[in-house]
């Protein structure tokens, strides 16, 4: 195994992170006792990780953290965050601005880009020894890595159905080259 991904997907059990109870959470049970314990362990091992949205918040809550449970409800000045009523996966719903002398930063080569945004849930609390690397205009984070590991990071949106962006070809290159050391 020589790096993992961590997709998009339904939500994340509210008992793993003490979360606010909200009537749109939905959540996929096997995949949080697959993937949460799997982070931690390849956090332990300093193997590659990329999480992409749903990977985003496990990365989070695996290490610590906590999340709104519904952004719109939890989260002060929020943006409409899900934007997939109606819009393509590939519709840029807002900026996201990119923190200088970041690995992210170094990536992506800009300090703001423009992002997709297809979900309801984000962080709350930032778990510790992690880094906030890039946030959207209402200040929620959409950007994370763990400092001092080979490569551990994770971006809210979907760089997936962007791939006809350059930066975001980019952060999956760098992933599978970091992999392949």
């Amino acid at each position: 195994l020589d790096g993992i991904l961590f997709s998009g997907g339904a939500d994340i059990g509210l008992e793993h992170f003490d979360g606010e109870p909200h009537p749109t959470v939905d959540v996929e049970a096997a995949r949080d006792a697959i993937e949460l314990p799997l982070l931690r362990a390849a956090v332990d091992a300093d193997k590659p990780f990329l999480g992409i949205c749903r990977g985003f918040q496990v990365m989070n809550v695996a290490l610590g953290g906590t999340l709104y449970t519904h952004i719109l409800d939890q989260h002060p000045n929020a943006l409409q965050h899900d934007q997939s009523e109606g819009k393509p996966r590939t519709f840029l719903a807002h900026s996201v601005r990119v923190e200088e002398g970041t690995r992210l930063a170094e990536i992506l080569g800009a300090p703001l880009v423009e992002v997709n945004s297809l979900h309801h849930q984000g962080i709350k609390d930032l778990a510790p020894n992690l880094k906030a690397t890039a946030f959207a205009p209402d200040g929620l984070i959409e950007g994370i890595e763990l400092l001092g590991h080979k490569f551990a990071l994770a971006v809210q949106w979907h760089p997936e159905w962007m791939t006809s962006h350059e930066e975001m070809r980019k952060l999956f290159r760098v992933f599978v080259e970091a992999a392949g050391d």
